[in-house]
């Protein structure tokens, strides 16, 4: 079995006063499929997150959804900078030690943005499912998938470094990937499917190998 690090959402619990890393358990099942055992990565510090993901020699790390990033809006209730900061760590990681790097959703945003593209509020895409457009080498087609974003990537707002691999019906960027290192963006949760999808599995898989 080989290693994925999923990075957390960061919960503040006021009855306990305590501030949480959180991470959904349907990524195990998910990964589970692909032959991956799931490590759960804290919101550390640089220098800890340097000596942590030297020890554990990963061998893929995803960037998981949850937190509003906090450039967008600083007054938001669920930012979290240590997480952003965090998670600019683990792109930069990824890139030099050419680790294959999923973004889900906030890890689809935050990827986009830190390679020099931007984000824009978007409408009716919160607690919904929407078709897309998937294009590959092969084939189009259509496909429905959940959503629960208010910020999107328009055409335009893609950073140079991406190229789309599926689009909204108007245009936005629900799937991406680097054309300068291993990087796959999805805009749609996976884990949050009552079944686990197969074209998923297959299309995640497949950039794992």
């Amino acid at each position: 079995m080989k290693l994925i690090g999923i990075t957390q959402r960061v919960d503040n619990i006021a009855l306990y006063s305590e501030r949480r890393d959180c991470l959904d358990q349907k990524w195990s099942e998910f990964f589970y499929e692909l032959g991956y055992i799931v490590v759960p990565l804290p919101n550390i510090s640089q220098d800890r997150a340097l000596i942590l993901l030297d020890m554990l020699h990963l061998d893929a790390i995803l960037l998981s959804g949850g937190n509003s990033l906090c450039g967008l809006n600083p007054s938001a209730k669920d930012i979290a900078p240590e997480r952003d900061e965090f998670e600019k760590i683990l792109i930069k990681f990824a890139q030099n030690k050419s680790i294959p790097l999923i973004g889900v959703c906030r890890g689809m945003q935050i990827i986009n943005v830190c390679e020099g593209g931007k984000l824009s509020p978007i409408n009716g895409h919160i607690a919904t499912r929407h078709s897309i457009n998937f294009k590959n080498k092969e084939k189009q087609f259509q496909r429905t998938v959940n959503s629960y974003h208010a910020w999107g990537i328009k055409p335009d707002d893609l950073a140079t470094t991406l190229q789309p691999i599926a689009s909204d019906e108007n245009g936005c960027i629900e799937a991406f990937e680097s054309t300068a290192s291993r990087m796959l963006g999805l805009m749609w949760h996976p884990e949050r499917e009552q079944e686990l999808n197969e074209f998923d599995i297959q299309l995640i898989g497949n950039f794992l190998k």
